[in-house]
């Protein structure tokens, strides 16, 4: 299994490399999170023996069964991806040093509130905003035009997170690149109140070279890196 994780791995990095270089991008600019949704804490083992520090979780449970069976790897930074939930967010900020999916003020105060009662380490939880590219509000992600209302309520009322930039996820009736190009657009407008949120965390397995092109930093690739995922209840 670790030589075919191995070369799906090198596959992967090969086809970042050639997209980073197509786009004139600094390929040492762009971190490839590996999702390991449904996967066994055994996979992560084998990525982390194959280099990879950067591990994304869509659910809560998960995140934090893995987190606490994997504590003897310490390079593991943990990732959470998911739609998360108020009443998750202490057990979210105690197991990820990364959330990608805060959209509203309730949820980014629901995150403070749990730094503040000493949920996770002292050093602050890095946020980004989730941004929905479409038309259809059921879709996670905060609309365009909170992005800068929500950027201040964290920056002046959340003391124990660090904004670090914009989440999208493609829509899935459109054309990836130019969903992204937007998301370009209001990743400039986040840092005219944010100057340092750089991040923009876009891009999966079938449209992660159009998301470099628009400027992803953080790419989030699951089965193409970890094979099939395993059935599951």
């Amino acid at each position: 299994m670790t030589d075919e994780l191995a070369a799906r791995l090198a596959d992967i990095d090969a086809r970042i490399a050639l997209a980073a270089r197509a786009s004139r991008r600094d390929r040492a600019e762009i971190t490839r999170i590996v999702v390991t949704k449904f996967h066994p804490a055994s996979l992560v083992e084998h990525l982390a023996a194959l280099g990879v520090t950067d591990v994304g979780e869509n659910r809560q449970q998960e995140l934090s069964a893995k987190v606490d069976e994997l504590r003897e790897i310490p390079a593991l930074r943990w990732h959470f991806i998911g739609q998360a939930q108020t009443n998750k967010a202490r057990a979210v900020r105690q197991a990820a040093s990364v959330v990608h999916s805060v959209d509203r003020a309730r949820l980014a105060d629901a995150f403070e509130r749990a730094g503040l009662d000493g949920a996770g380490p002292l050093t602050p939880l890095e946020v980004l905003i989730q941004v929905n590219l479409t038309d259809d509000p059921g879709r996670g992600g905060a609309a365009p035009d909170e992005i800068e209302r929500l950027a201040e309520h964290i920056i002046g009322g959340c003391g124990t997170l660090r904004l670090r930039g914009l989440m999208a996820v493609a829509p899935l009736d459109e054309d990836p690149a130019p969903a992204f190009a937007r998301l370009h657009e209001y990743a400039a407008r986040l840092r005219t109140v944010a100057p340092d949120a750089t991040w923009i965390s876009a891009g999966m397995t079938g449209d992660f070279a159009e998301a470099i092109a628009a400027g992803a930093t953080h790419l989030r690739i699951g089965s193409a890196i970890t094979g099939p995922r395993p059935q599951h209840g």
